[in-house]
């Protein structure tokens, strides 16, 4: 069978075989309609379709790109580890070289288990816990996602809250049992049925929700009179606002973290780390089990290592900065294309919370609270902007997360310049939506 030529027809043939014509849904154009382009390679802050068409990429896998797409770097290091083999099921120097990697860099986190996915890091942390504390509830907070394991699905964002799931048919009620729900930014009173509370220092799968000033510091401390584990999700976090993530960012050090997306330098990977007594816990010394056959995979481990061995301190400032500068002008292009408006920012992070204009001037369009939980950031998405907005920036070549719920991931390869056109196209697809919204209202 010859290869289709246009995206359509690959969407076409992808949904024969493909549930949805997806592997994972956040990829689905679902919720903003239309057919999703589909990639055939990437060039740093770009993706090239298979139309030939290129885009400036702001989605970079949903953060697990922080270099650029094929980076020589990164490629290189793929390249040999492949020549030596790609998984043998034994341990290998290169898991040991990323774990010492990230717990050089990540203060308070002594060692780490290195698995395939964030999902696996998270499912493990929350068992670690309940071990060790031999409770049984956990504590999670609605809009923050923490993989697609049963337990943790209950109040997710990301593609849970896009497709307008409230978790997922499937999940026994007894899986999720235990689990309470709780609004992000407010500190729960805990009690002694509590094993842990898993959270994202910073939300980024309800778009960009920043913590607010006690938050982080409330929930250690909540924890440690209960008796409770505090997990950071740090998958997106990371090694992406900085090199020792939001424990360095905030000054609150949690007992476990999940880590994944960067430390895999975009292959597939994850890991749970902690102090060592805690994660003595783990088999094949304590009795909590966990296991993975690809677990520690060569090819992650060394496309993770060249990332983490070539980013600097002073990129990361730089990259915060130039972000910072990004956000700000992104926000003003919008505002005076006439669509109302917020964008924050953490580190490299950017949201993106549109609305109906507020007013005739760009000030006014500008006056809008960034949300502080859930509840305030479904309120944009469900708005019906972003879904014409992202078309307007797609026809204008760029490409951003096709739901309301995900954050711009600008990174090390995304220039001045290349940045400078996002605003550029951000203001004229503003004014296009605007317009839209205006005859549509009559």
């Amino acid at each position: 069978m010859a290869d289709p030529a246009t995206n359509a027809d690959w969407f076409a043939r992808a949904q024969e075989v493909i549930p949805g014509g997806v592997d994972s849904p956040v990829r689905s154009f679902s919720s903003v309609g239309g057919t999703p382009y589909t990639v055939m390679r990437g060039e740093g802050p770009y993706v090239v379709d298979v139309e030939g068409t290129r885009y400036i990429d702001l989605v970079q896998s949903y953060g697990a790109v922080l270099l650029g797409h094929a980076h020589p770097v990164v490629t290189s290091a793929i390249t040999r580890a492949a020549a030596l083999g790609t998984t043998f099921g034994a341990p290998t120097p290169g898991e040991v070289l990323l774990a010492e990697a990230i717990c050089e860099r990540v203060p308070g986190c002594v060692q780490v288990r290195l698995v395939s996915s964030g999902t696996e890091a998270a499912m493990s942390a929350v068992r670690l816990a309940r071990g060790i504390t031999g409770r049984e509830r956990v504590v999670k907070f609605d809009g923050c996602y923490h993989g697609h394991s049963d337990g943790l699905l209950a109040g997710g964002g990301s593609g849970v809250a896009m497709l307008g799931l409230p978790g997922s048919v499937g999940v026994p009620r007894g899986a999720v049992a235990e689990t309470a729900v709780l609004p992000y930014n407010a500190v729960p009173e805990l009690d002694d049925k509590v094993a842990c509370v898993i959270v994202e220092p910073v939300a980024a799968n309800m778009n960009l929700v920043a913590p607010g000033p006690d938050f982080l510091t409330g929930l250690r401390a909540a924890c440690d009179a209960a008796g409770a584990l505090l997990i950071f999700d740090e998958v997106i976090t990371g090694f992406r606002i900085g090199s020792g993530g939001a424990t360095a960012w905030s000054g609150v050090t949690p007992d476990l973290w999940c880590f994944g997306k960067v430390i895999g330098g975009g292959l597939p990977v994850g890991a749970l780390g902690g102090n060592r007594e805690l994660l003595a816990s783990l088999a094949p010394e304590g009795p909590v089990y966990q296991a993975g056959t690809l677990s520690g995979n060569p090819l992650a481990t060394a496309a993770g290592l060249a990332v983490l061995t070539e980013v600097t301190d002073d990129d990361y400032f730089e990259l915060g900065t130039r972000v910072a500068s990004f956000a700000g002008r992104l926000s003003s292009a919008i505002a005076e294309g006439g669509l109302a408006v917020v964008a924050p920012v953490v580190g490299p992070l950017v949201g993106l919370f549109l609305a109906p204009p507020l007013g005739e001037t760009a000030s006014s369009n500008m006056g809008l609270a960034a949300p502080v939980d859930y509840v305030s950031a479904h309120e944009f998405a469900a708005n019906g902007v972003y879904p014409r907005f992202f078309h307007a920036m797609l026809r204008r070549g760029v490409a951003l997360a096709p739901g309301a719920y995900e954050v711009m991931f600008p990174g090390l390869a995304h220039s001045g310049d290349v940045l400078d056109r996002v605003v550029a196209a951000a203001g004229e697809s503003a004014a296009e939506v605007a317009q839209q919204l205006a005859v549509a209202q009559g």
